[in-house]
């Protein structure tokens, strides 16, 4: 039987450098660099379901913890 895994996926940082806002005002705008208030508007109305909810997240809580350094390496790999 294969062991589930519940530890942090890999692939999450790199999504969150790669991959473009599919809509709206900042569409096209890698969801590393969209603008601190957008993010914190998605956090006050609460964020789409889904991958893109999860990745608008997780780049929500980088930014806000002061850890955009961590992407410094993924962003260079591109």
């Amino acid at each position: 039987m294969k062991e589930a895994n519940f530890g942090p996926d890999p692939t999450v940082l790199l999504d969150v450098v790669r991959m473009q806002m599919p809509y709206g005002k900042y569409k096209g705008v890698l969801l590393c660099n969209l603008p601190d208030f957008y993010l914190e508007w998605y956090f006050r109305k609460g964020f789409p379901p889904g991958k893109l909810g999860m990745l608008l997240h997780t780049i929500y809580e980088i930014k806000m913890n002061g850890l955009m350094h961590l992407l410094e390496p993924i962003k260079k790999m591109k």
